[in-house]
């Protein structure tokens, strides 16, 4: 019991100087810790994001994460919005990737405050994809309706006239 001395009465008393060194270092990591497991958690938003994977890469010196880009525009020849995203799961960075260079659909998680780049560069996180149809922008969706005319009026039938009186 090194820890442990006793005093000119008797009692015992602790060595204050180990019991304060681990307090500096665990308090700090338990605070990280927490924090940490509260920003994976709480979901800030969630939603769909749909446009063309421009690309997914596995990146990071020592923390590996898939990084991606989708390339998002709303009319053609307009310059696309780049949506910068991370995945976690390894089955959705496979499934991205088969569908790279295609109209996708990306379901994510946006995680605020998440406080090291271990677990993604960006606070969108893909849970799941899916391919979508490519919009025909120019061609009209199917047959113009054609209007239909207007029945000709039709003369109303007289009213009956009543009989003279007698």
């Amino acid at each position: 019991m090194a820890d442990i001395r006793t005093d000119r009465s008797g009692f015992a008393r602790r060595n204050w100087g180990k019991l304060t060194l681990v307090g500096v270092l665990l308090v700090p990591a338990a605070i990280f810790a927490l924090w940490t497991t509260i920003a994976l958690t709480y979901t800030y938003s969630s939603g769909p994001r749909v446009g063309y994977v421009q690309k997914l890469s596995r990146k990071g010196w020592i923390c590996k994460t898939w990084e991606g880009e989708l390339a998002m525009s709303n009319v053609p020849g307009q310059a696309p919005e780049l949506f910068r995203y991370s995945v976690r799961d390894d089955a959705v960075a496979r499934a991205i990737l088969a569908l790279e260079g295609q109209r996708v659909s990306i379901e994510y998680d946006q995680h605020k405050g998440v406080p090291t780049s271990c677990f993604g560069e960006t606070e969108y996180f893909a849970k799941a994809v899916r391919r979508v149809a490519e919009p025909s922008f120019g061609a009209p969706a199917g047959p113009m309706p054609t209007p239909v005319p207007a029945p000709p009026a039709t003369p109303a039938a007289p009213a009956p006239v009543p009989p003279a009186p007698r």
